[in-house]
């Protein structure tokens, strides 16, 4: 008997779940996700589904682990400050291709140096450059990333900057061409800069994730969920923590076949923060061939061809107030529920909503709470945001305490981007405890909440609502609206043959929502989905039913759904790819781009042939590394070739190895 442990954390809840062989759900539970420390949550989650199984931690065999918290940290901004060197580049690249907006004021220095297509070097490494700005900033920031020009033909510069970063300053480093084989540098740019954020927050989860498993009393290895579905190892993971964005939505994908067998279908994962949709097709989930995208940002991470709405039970609720009806929006960002928080801090949330509630002007923080998270760096803040963070320090605030000008509001929003402070506010969560299809938190407080809210006024004068009841149904409709519109977006995407205009307008567009209506008058319009749906996460079998009626589609809402991410996390196998380049950069000479130094031979098949024998050896020692047992190996070959004065003339070659295998699991 083997037996298999699954734990993913997500934005609002820890799932924790025990198969046995392989083949069957021994038992499963849940528990709040502690922000502050993780192992919390995790820790209770293992223990809690420990007891219910009546299983000895000692005979768990393997651990695997999926997480929503990098992908949450993209879609609301969150990470550690970094510094990015840019080789060979020049500044407007920073505007053109987003980086500006990635790096949101981070340092960034842009030096001379980097190669050409063919490997070469196209001017020195400023090195000088580099160790100024390194003495300037390194004890400023978290972690680096490095980019340079052409890097995947010829990585000397990257790694001679990755270098003088560890002898100067012992911060990570990510080099973009350890990430990505494939041509674009600023796009690797971008990808290197989001993996050198979430360094810290991935370092911190696995380690004390693997602290509480072995006081639990489990041994067993661990390992951790990659965006494409694949395990790889924690050590892995931590090196590489932007593989595991997309990690727990691939994880559900995975459990979501698992449990249904389901061949062809959409896959919708509903949790606190996100809304998670890919496609089944003969039984397996797309790649994204242009790489993970996440919230606003495309990376060269290759995963699970996903979309990833900022659409969770944990959503803000928003108040529309233009217009004549006014009405409310939902996402993208996430806030505490304040059902929830009032369970931590009872007197504080009761006290200040009663107090509210007694006013008969509305103001604008009515039902909004700050509180600080504790165990985060807090380096490289400015005086206002410093002073901010000292205001609120270790207690729970109504936020019209704190905030006393406006100014304050956009340090605010820096210190929540840098996951520093947490805002509580209306969710639909809270919303769900008021129409009765959740019962886990302070009902009261969630109702008191919504009163407040309810009496804001739209842009005809008029309340919002006529109660705390009224605006929960509101807030409620307006879920199964975003959702509805999400799953549209998503199969018009994956639509073989485009219609036009792209899948975020047509999905709105007035004639698609007239036919989810069954519009009839002189026209017949119906419209909705043509395959099934994969309801899946706790909230699920609240919201998702009637997200079918109104798709016109039937819903699967599987049993044990609401642990798909832990059921995923386990049911992976280990896939290993690597990719290099072959050019030829003069007649009779060919030459092989992969992770080391540029090599040149005379003949085709030989220079194919030596970078084929390379990437097998890497492929496979990162595989066994990664603890696979009973590897098999994949090669392809695509070649591309010119028509020249009646000959075929090479023009350049990728290939691309796989290596995949079953995860060792501990022997009884």
């Amino acid at each position: 008997m083997t037996l298999l442990l699954g734990v993913d954390t997500g934005g609002t809840f820890t799932d924790a779940v025990l198969i046995r062989d392989e083949t069957e759900v021994v038992s499963s539970a849940k528990a709040l996700t502690t922000r502050h420390d993780l192992a919390i949550g995790i820790g209770e989650a293992v223990r809690a589904v420990l007891v219910a199984s009546g299983e000895n931690a000692g005979d768990v065999a393997m651990a695997s682990l999926s997480t929503t918290l990098a992908t949450n940290a993209l879609v609301e901004g969150q990470g550690g400050r970094i510094g990015l060197i840019y080789i060979g580049f020049r500044a407007r690249d920073l505007d053109v291709h987003g980086l500006s907006e990635v790096l949101r004021g981070d340092p960034v220095l842009i030096c001379e140096g980097g190669h050409n297509h063919a490997g070469g070097e196209a001017a020195p490494l400023d090195e000088k450059a580099i160790a100024d700005f390194l003495e300037l900033h390194g004890k400023g920031v978290s972690s680096f990333a490095v980019a340079a020009q052409f890097a995947t033909r010829n990585p000397a510069h990257e790694l001679r900057a990755a270098e003088m970063i560890a002898a100067a300053t012992g911060r990570p480093v990510s080099a973009s061409h350890q990430l990505s084989s494939r041509l674009n540098g600023p796009k690797r740019a971008v990808t290197a800069v989001l993996n050198a954020r979430l360094i810290g927050m991935i370092e911190r989860l696995i380690g004390r994730a693997e602290d509480i498993l072995k006081q639990t009393g489990i041994s067993a290895p661990m390992m951790v969920v990659r965006g494409d579905g694949a395990l790889i190892s924690a050590a892995q993971a931590r090196e590489r923590p932007i593989e595991t964005i997309l990690s727990g939505p691939a994880a559900s994908i995975v459990g979501a076949r698992w449990l249904t067998g389901a061949e062809n279908a959409l896959v919708s994962d509903i949790g606190g923060t996100t809304t998670d949709i890919a496609v089944l097709r003969d039984g397996l989930p797309a790649i994204d061939p242009a790489g993970a995208r996440v919230g606003p940002y495309r990376t060269m991470v290759e995963a699970v061809a996903m979309r990833t709405t900022g659409l969770g039970g944990d959503s803000e609720v928003h108040i529309v107030a233009e217009g004549l009806k006014g009405g409310v929006h939902l996402g993208p960002g996430r806030v505490v529920p304040v059902s929830l928080l009032a369970g931590e801090a009872p007197g504080i949330v009761h006290a200040a909503l009663d107090a509210q509630l007694r006013s008969t002007v509305p103001a604008e923080h009515d039902g909004r709470f700050l509180r600080a998270v504790a165990g985060q760096h807090a380096e490289g803040l400015g005086a206002r945001e410093t002073a901010l963070l000292e205001r609120i320090g270790t207690a729970v605030h109504p936020a019209g305490d704190i905030l006393r000008a406006r100014l304050e509001h956009g340090a605010l929003k820096r210190l929540v981007e840098r996951g520093l402070v947490q805002i509580c506010a209306v969710t639909a969560s809270d919303a769900s405890h008021i129409v009765g299809t959740l019962d886990a938190w302070d009902a009261d407080a969630a109702r008191k909440a919504l009163m407040l809210m309810s009496r804001r006024r739209t842009g005809s004068g008029n309340v919002l609502a006529r109660g705390a009841e009224a605006l929960a149904r509101m807030i409620i409709d307006q879920l199964t609206h975003q959702t509805s519109v999400a799953l549209l977006k998503s199969a018009l995407a994956e639509e073989g043959e485009g219609f036009g205009p792209a899948p975020e307008d047509l999905a709105e567009h007035v004639l698609m929502q007239r036919g989810l209506s069954g519009h009839r008058g002189l026209l017949r319009i119906d419209t909705g989905l043509n395959l099934p749906v994969v309801g899946l996460g706790a909230s699920a079998h609240a919201y998702y039913p009637a997200v079918g009626e109104r798709l016109g589609t039937r819903m699967i809402l599987p049993g044990h759904g609401g642990v798909a991410n832990a059921i995923g996390a386990v049911a992976g196998q280990i896939t290993m790819r690597q990719s290099g380049t072959v050019t030829s950069p003069g007649e009779g000479r060919f030459r092989i781009h992969s992770a080391g130094a540029p090599k040149d031979f005379t003949d085709q098949e030989t220079a194919l042939s030596a970078l084929e024998t390379l990437l097998r050896s890497e492929t496979e020692t990162r595989a066994r590394l990664a603890g696979a047992v009973d590897i098999q190996m994949r090669v392809s070959r695509d070649i591309r070739s010119a028509d020249v004065e009646a000959r075929s003339v090479f023009v350049e070659a990728t290939v691309t190895v796989e290596a995949t295998g079953r995860p060792r699991v501990a022997s009884g």
